[in-house]
């Protein structure tokens, strides 16, 4: 008989009743260190008073009333990013792949209204992710995910990760964007250089495709800058948030130049629940904390720490570790021994991170988690190697 709940993930067997800052308690008591942060989404930790007190106040207000009327929390926030980033207009979502379908519409819709409707293919990555809906599993191309899901939606070409020669010849007059993630998080945290961003940028510019960044991991801070894109100095035409603009309320959003989303009119594209109220009161909440330049600083301190700590453990485990691989706290553990292996000794552990793909162990901590956290962190993965080490 099948499980009440659909039965699509693989769970770990612990239950999760509370969260205090980097910290999860499980319904026996145990406390558990978390490096996951939700996968990148509880950019503040657990309950981070701030977003507490955002939610609470406007709950107490008006939770929801469509996008019919005018929402003033929205248009904050739209007028926060746009003050903070390259972009000239938002529209919010309640999710990175509600982000990426967007995405693809007004790519696609911009050639269409410029007089080039011929130009809808986009390019995409291997490795990549961009959600699970069906332009998110047709760009990223993987049979592990589009598998007994065809036809899939048409129109995407993959191609191999840092390949710039495919690249500059897969670019025709049909191509309307280049979707890519400045860092891949579930391809297994593998960083674009600044130097090939700025290949990119200048290859768009060249040749007339927008181009498209998928940040909803390593956005919101994660990379020590707001955006992980602004290491490499360029800026993109279209970008995709999710995940941490929210603190762990659903939010997404898409991010566009007013060239690239000018042909997106009334009636183009909806969403009954993106940007209600409540979402907006509490990305507003993560977007003053997360945006001042001084927090932004601390992130790139604490990951400076995080990654010379971790250099040692791998030293320290070569049977176990290969290499650290990331920017900012979004950080992975390139595994000898089976990631799957190390998950579950951090569980006896108690610490909680997790995997990806090219057998890497992801570490995507609060981006507040304290020095003595990070330190017992570090002490946690330790014995866990030890243990995976030991039973080798």
């Amino acid at each position: 008989m099948i499980a009440s709940v659909l039965p699509t993930y693989n769970r770990a067997p612990l239950n999760f009743v509370k969260g205090e800052g980097a910290w999860l308690i499980e319904a026996d008591g145990r406390r558990f260190l978390d490096l996951g942060a939700g996968i990148a989404v509880n950019a503040l930790g657990h309950a981070h008073p701030a977003l507490v007190e955002a939610l609470t106040t406007q709950a107490q207000a008006l939770w929801h009333t469509s996008n019919l009327y005018h929402i003033p929390q929205q248009e904050e926030l739209a007028d926060r990013l746009v003050e903070a980033t390259f972009a000239d207009t938002v529209f919010f979502t309640n999710s990175g792949t509600e982000a990426c379908e967007l995405a693809v519409k007004m790519a696609r819709r911009h050639f269409h209204d410029a007089g080039q409707p011929e130009r809808t293919r986009i390019i995409a990555f291997e490795g990549s992710f961009h959600g699970r809906s069906a332009a998110g599993i047709a760009a990223a191309g993987s049979e592990k995910m589009t598998a007994g899901f065809g036809p899939l939606l048409p129109g995407f070409t993959h191609l191999p990760w840092g390949d710039h020669d495919a690249l500059r010849a897969a670019i025709d007059d049909t191509t309307a964007a280049i979707l890519i993630e400045p860092v891949q998080g579930e391809g297994g945290i593998r960083p674009l250089p600044d130097q090939c961003l700025k290949g990119l940028r200048d290859l768009c510019d060249e040749r007339g495709p927008l181009l498209i960044l998928d940040e909803v991991q390593c956005g919101v801070g994660r990379t020590g800058r707001l955006f992980a894109h602004e290491w490499a100095g360029v800026e993109p035409d279209i970008m995709m948030v999710a995940k941490g603009i929210g603190g762990g309320f659903p939010l997404g959003a898409v991010l566009a130049t007013e060239r690239a989303g000018a042909a997106m009119t009334a009636g183009t594209h909806g969403s009954t629940y993106g940007g209600n109220p409540l979402a907006c009161a509490v990305g507003n909440a993560v977007m003053k904390i997360v945006a001042d330049p001084a927090f932004l600083s601390d992130v790139r301190a604490r990951a400076g720490a995080f990654r010379q700590k971790l250099e040692g453990l791998v030293a320290a485990h070569p049977d176990v570790f290969e290499a650290v691989r990331g920017s900012g706290l979004m950080l992975g553990l390139k595994c000898r021994a089976p990631n799957a292996d190390l998950v579950t000794a951090a569980y006896a552990q108690n610490l909680c991170v997790v995997p990806a793909a090219d057998n890497v162990l992801r570490l995507l901590p609060p981006l507040n988690i304290t020095a003595e956290e990070i330190a017992e962190a570090v002490t946690r993965l330790d014995a866990a190697a030890k243990s995976v080490s030991s039973s080798c």
